[in-house]
Order: structure tokens, then sequence, then C-alpha cells
């Protein structure tokens, strides 16, 4: 697979997922703006460093995803956006009755409403280029539900709606759009729970880890940042021209119960 000449814009991308996708499409050649809310010496040299490594062009722009003139102004600021990875998010999980407000409206504004802001920014751009491909980071969740993550899930679901939409109204055009939905996957975030939530269950990390965090997952085992790359490399791809308004689960059959 060859990028070369292809712009990616990845949101949440210094670390975790998103800093997986933003290497997988980096080593396909593409050129890759990574972003964060953070504006720290580490996240520029990051992006360097990511840039050494590929021999790609790679910059690390600052962008509050809570904030839909944010959002548009990393487009601008990239200048050129031929991939829109949305993968921005946060998490927050308790009762829908106790469920802090602030929470609430942080997560639909990061997990889904930066999605809707930055791909009406680059939509323009991907027409002006005469290709696109808009990828969003949604999740086994907004396929399914669990307690206690309405907001989470609200947005997920939301998300792979939007992603529909997108996909429709640009279906006669060199653009596709559709969401990746990841169960659980090994990312710094989750390694670091391990330990705290064995000693919750009283488990050792091996049986907590199978048991509580990959209880819905048949495979009992985590994707990795690798796999979700792959595939969104893959749906930049020519094999995926007509792959577009759909969601591609990398779950371990978590959706297929």
């Amino acid at each position: 697979m060859n990028l070369k000449g292809k712009t990616a814009v990845i949101t949440g991308s210094n670390s975790g997922i998103g800093l997986g996708v933003a290497r997988a499409l980096a080593g396909a050649g593409a050129d890759v703006v990574l972003n964060s809310f953070t504006d720290r010496d580490e996240d520029h040299k990051l992006a360097e460093e990511i840039g050494a490594e590929f021999g790609v062009t790679a910059r690390y722009i600052s962008a509050d995803m809570s904030k839909g003139e944010d959002c548009r102004r990393l487009i601008e600021e990239a200048g050129a956006c031929d991939i829109l990875v949305n993968n921005a998010g946060i998490q927050h999980v308790a009762p829908i009755d106790e469920f802090p407000v602030e929470k609430w409206d942080a997560i639909i504004a990061i997990n889904m409403s930066s999605a809707f802001h930055c791909t009406a920014a680059a939509l323009p751009l991907m027409r002006k280029a005469g290709w696109g491909r808009v990828v969003n980071v949604a999740s086994a969740h907004g396929l399914t539900a669990s307690p206690y993550k309405s907001a989470y899930i609200a947005a997920k679901h939301g998300v792979v709606g939007m992603t529909k939409t997108v996909a429709l109204e640009t279906a006669r055009e060199p653009i596709t759009a559709n969401a990746i939905c990841p169960g659980y996957v090994r990312t710094p975030l989750v390694e670091a729970q391990i330990p705290d939530t064995a000693k919750k269950y009283d488990m050792t990390e091996e049986e907590v880890t199978e048991k509580v965090i990959l209880d819905r997952q048949p495979s009992k085992e985590f994707a990795t940042v690798d796999q979700i790359g792959g595939t969104a490399v893959f749906l930049c791809s020519p094999a995926a021209d007509q792959i577009t308004g759909t969601t591609i689960s990398v779950d371990g059959g978590w959706t297929a119960l």
C-alpha cells in the first residue's frame, strides 16, 4: 500500500490507538498530522521521530477536541486532509441518574461532535484533491451497550450513524466514510488499569484480564493498536474503494454474541 502524497490528520493521536493508526499510515507513506489538546515538547518530538522513522512529513498540532472552533482550526492548519481519522475520545462510568452533566457534555463533544466538525472542515479539501477517506474510530459500544456508560455509548452510536450519513452524501465521489469498531485494545491506559483491577477483585492479572476486562470479548485476547492501524490502512487502499458507510468490528467476536 502506497499513500505517498496523501496527508492524514488523526485526532487524539499522541498515544494509544490514535498513535498506532498514525504510525501505520506513516508506514504506508502518508504524511501525518498528530493531535491532542496538550502542546508539550514531547508531542512535537514524537511527530519528528515518526517523520524520521518513516521518511514522511509529520507534524503535531495542538487542538482541543471539545471545542468546535479548535476542531475546524486543526483541519485549516493542516492545510490538506486526504485522510481524516476521528479518534479522540474520553470515558466516564456512572449510573445515568448520577452521571455528572459536565462529563456528559464533554464526552458528547469530544467523542462525537469533534467528528462532525472535523469532517465538515475536511470534506471540501478532499473534494478539491479529488480523493478522500474518513475513518471514524467508533467502538463495539457503537453497536451494542453496557450499563453505566450512557454518554460514551450514545456518542459512539452517533458516530456510527454519522458515518453512514457522510457515506451517502459522498457516494458518487471518490470519497469513502467508514467506522472501525474495536473491542478492548491493549493501550497504555488499559495496561495501567490491570494491576488495580486485579487487586480490586483479588485475582491475578491474568485472571482479571480474562474474567473481568475481557469478559465480553470471546477471543479473550486484546486487539492491538497495530491491528487497528492496519485496518485503517486497508480502508485507504484501492481494495476498499467500494467499502463505504459500514462498520468493521475488531473485537474478538464481541458483537457476534
